[in-house]
């Protein structure tokens, strides 16, 4: 091997093969720990046992809803609280950086369900004919509608050069059995047109800087970034934001990429002999994960 090859991908079955090697694991959560309908219970179990060793657990999502509605759908879906120390959302910091604007007309793109990123923050609300910039927290209808479908607005927005702050900027998520688009592709549509975007969440750092934090005030102390393992199922997020921030990294397989590495009903992806297939999609990838699992598993 030359030095200028990669380091090869490690196949693992379980959590517990490499759980020794940290004190902290940054968890995604839709796709890693539920899929928006029922909880993973073994990825709550390999969690449990990693904390039930000494780590801390937090989990780190792009929802675009503050910490505490997150934990509200964890609760209704029966993750247990056992499974994680604290919870930092792309919502938190979004509702950070539009209360440094509360002088400002936003306008906000998304559905009701998403108005908690504003509650309780004095703001005035505008068209965008009258807006001073411009909140993405998703479609209106994520069933029927894609980035397609705002064109015109976006289009708009860029007629007045519109800021835009992406308050989730996963292009798609799983829904059951569905990937539902999300406001990360509305956001990259507006950067194709030219217009600025920033991002609250994963693959950018102030979400990570706020997760160590929580892990740090977990166990009462700083941690080594060596010592931090990011999980989650999507390269452009997860992966990539992982590596910007120097962190290693597991690529849950049975995730959002399932369907593309062929993995979607199929069996579960060998540890000890991962199909050429796997292999070929990742040496492709600009960011590579330090190991891969089929599903987010202690043993």
């Amino acid at each position: 091997m030359t030095s200028q090859e990669p380091e090869p991908v490690r196949f693992i079955a379980g959590l517990e093969e490499i759980a020794s090697g940290y004190d902290v694991i940054l968890c995604d959560v839709w796709g890693v720990i539920h899929n928006g309908i029922q909880a993973f219970a073994p990825a709550c179990e390999a969690l449990t046992r990693f904390r039930d060793r000494g780590g801390a657990a937090i989990l780190i999502t792009n929802a675009p809803r503050p910490g505490s509605a997150v934990v509200g759908q964890l609760d209704r879906l029966a993750v247990p609280r056992a499974s994680y120390d604290g919870v930092v959302t792309s919502g938190d910091l979004t509702r950070r950086i539009v209360g440094e604007r509360k002088h400002q007309i936003v306008h906000h793109i998304g559905p009701e369900r998403d108005k908690p990123i504003f509650a309780g923050l004095d703001l005035r609300f505008g068209d965008l004919d009258h807006a001073d910039y411009v909140v993405c927290s998703g479609l209106f209808d994520d069933t029927r509608e894609t980035a397609e479908d705002y064109r015109p607005a976006l289009a708009r927005m860029r007629e007045r050069s519109l800021w835009m702050l992406c308050a989730n900027p996963d292009l798609l998520v799983e829904r059951g059995r569905q990937l539902i688009p999300c406001a990360g592709a509305i956001a990259l549509a507006y950067e194709e047109l030219g217009g600025a975007v920033f991002y609250a969440g994963k693959p950018h750092r102030p979400i990570y800087e706020a997760a160590l934090e929580a892990a740090a005030k977990a166990l009462g102390r700083q941690v080594e970034p060596a010592r931090v393992l990011a999980v989650g199922d999507a390269i452009r997020t997860d992966i990539a934001g992982a590596r910007r921030f120097g962190l290693p990294s597991l690529l849950v397989v049975r995730g959002i990429h399932a369907e593309e590495l062929k993995l979607d009903d199929g069996p579960a992806l060998a540890a000890s002999a991962p199909s050429t297939h796997v292999q070929d999609w990742l040496g492709r990838q600009d960011a590579r994960p330090d190991a891969v699992i089929h599903r987010f598993v202690w043993s």
